[in-house]
């Protein structure tokens, strides 16, 4: 298989995935194809030292989640560079429409009160749908950091909304995936 038919493979298996997670990162949802964008871009800038098949996807997050913390501090380059991808997804994109349920606007704002660490093991956990493990791989740490991490950004995450403790492994329904039990 050539570098590029790889490339075009990876692209269309990662895509959609990356655009979610980059979309719930960000506060426009133009930024978050500029993120998807600049990933792709290392992905195939970096196609020899590609990881195999089935840990590219996770090295992909990681690549993401640095874009992201770039995109964050921000600056006049991605201003520039973004602009005209903005201009392509205004003729192409349309906005959710559960963008402004109430209850998801909520768990955006607690989300937004908790620290970026806690935030991000959430979800990578629970919209990504990765295992403690896999997350660990993405925010380079142990295994065993993510699962006490997890457990108290879960704790966090429903004083943040005002939920009283419940019983262990309470899940809040607004949540769009539960927790996946992790394979060993």
């Amino acid at each position: 298989m050539t570098p590029a038919t790889r490339f075009r493979r990876l692209y269309a298996a990662n895509f959609e995935p990356l655009l979610a997670y980059a979309t719930r990162r960000v506060e426009q949802p133009e930024d978050a194809a500029d993120v998807v964008a600049e990933t792709f871009l290392v992905a195939w800038r970096r196609a020899a030292e590609l990881p195999p098949d089935d840990e590219v996807r996770l090295w992909l997050y990681g690549v993401a989640r640095r874009v992201l913390a770039n995109h964050h501090r921000g600056g006049a380059r991605r201003d520039r560079l973004g602009e005209r991808l903005r201009q392509r997804l205004r003729v192409t994109s349309s906005p959710d429409p559960g963008t402004e349920v109430p209850e998801r606007l909520a768990v955006q704002q607690a989300l937004a009160r908790l620290g970026d660490l806690d935030r991000e093991v959430l979800t990578l956990t629970i919209w990504e749908g990765l295992e403690p493990r896999e997350a660990a791989v993405v925010l380079k740490l142990t295994p065993e950091a993510v699962r006490t991490r997890l457990t108290r950004a879960r704790a966090r995450l429903r004083t943040a909304l005002g939920h009283d403790v419940g019983p262990s492994g309470h899940v809040l329904d607004v949540m769009t995936a539960r927790p996946q039990k992790e394979g060993r």
